[in-house]
């Protein structure tokens, strides 16, 4: 998905916003539970773009229905390096109502899980602001 990828290189978390279906579906690495809502999606990804550092998106996949992406990617969490993978899947208007990231090393997954978790009562308020 070339706009998503190119909003977030760009660290535009407008645009990555606007590009989530209202009931976009995000499903994380490191918490069991989906969360529902572009509101708290947004919140999320706003706060994973502050968490990774050297970001970047290494290949790109698309599904032959051109509804399945898939953006394999490479980051370091404090001294962790990771590699991961965004699954994402568009509705009928082209809009991200599923996205399922996926990140190895288990030892930056974890890293991952206490920097996010360390923010997440932030992240909550913010998306309850936003809806």
């Amino acid at each position: 998905m070339r706009a998503f990828r190119e909003a977030v290189e760009a660290g535009d978390m407008a645009a990555v916003e606007a590009l989530l279906a209202e009931d976009v579906v995000f499903t994380s690495p490191v918490v069991f539970k989906p969360y529902p809502g572009r509101a708290i999606t947004a919140a999320i990804l706003r706060a994973v773009s502050q968490v990774f550092e050297d970001f970047r998106y290494e290949r790109e996949l698309a599904g032959a229905d051109g509804r399945d992406h898939a953006l394999v990617f490479a980051a370091r969490v404090g001294d962790r390096e990771l590699s991961g993978c965004d699954f994402i899947h568009v509705d009928e208007e082209g809009l991200i109502d599923e996205l399922t990231v996926m990140v190895r090393p288990l030892s930056a997954a974890q890293a991952l899980a206490a920097a996010m978790g360390a923010q997440f009562d932030r992240i909550e308020k913010e998306a309850q602001a936003r809806s």
